[in-house]
């Protein structure tokens, strides 16, 4: 079940590059940069994914980050979702995300799951939410 709002934040796509093809299909790797909150503190994530397109036109997604607070509490995330092309040139994800941290202030977020949405435009906007799964 969808439980509530986990976080949120907004930023642009840092770099990327081509990936030798997954048995024939295209490769890529996308860095990012945003700032949001979580648990409703204020948060830099940085994260990488790989997004590779499969046979039926959609893309699978694995990525890593690092969010951190402005008081240097941080916590890693690993995420993997399926992606769908837009019509304006950016891409519709959705997926699922776990966490790890040692930071009293993200303790909720220990041994739970996210489930994420996070969209980017051709111009390299990105914006996500994630959202407890109970």
């Amino acid at each position: 079940m969808l439980g509530d709002l986990l976080g949120e934040e907004q930023g642009e796509t840092t770099g990327m590059r081509v990936l030798p093809s997954d048995n024939g299909q295209p490769a890529m790797e996308a860095s990012f940069q945003a700032v949001g909150t979580l648990l409703n503190a204020a948060v830099r994530d940085m994260g990488t994914y790989e997004s590779f397109v499969r046979p039926d036109g959609t893309l699978f997604g694995d990525g890593q980050g690092i969010i951190m607070t402005h008081e240097g509490e941080t916590v890693t995330w690993h995420g993997q979702g399926v992606g769908h092309f837009t019509d304006a040139g950016g891409v519709k994800w959705r997926g699922a995300i776990y966490y790890e941290t040692a930071a009293a202030k993200f303790a909720d977020l220990a041994g739970g799951v996210g489930v994420f949405e996070f969209d980017t435009t051709e111009d390299g906007k990105v914006t996500a939410k994630v959202f407890e799964w109970k």
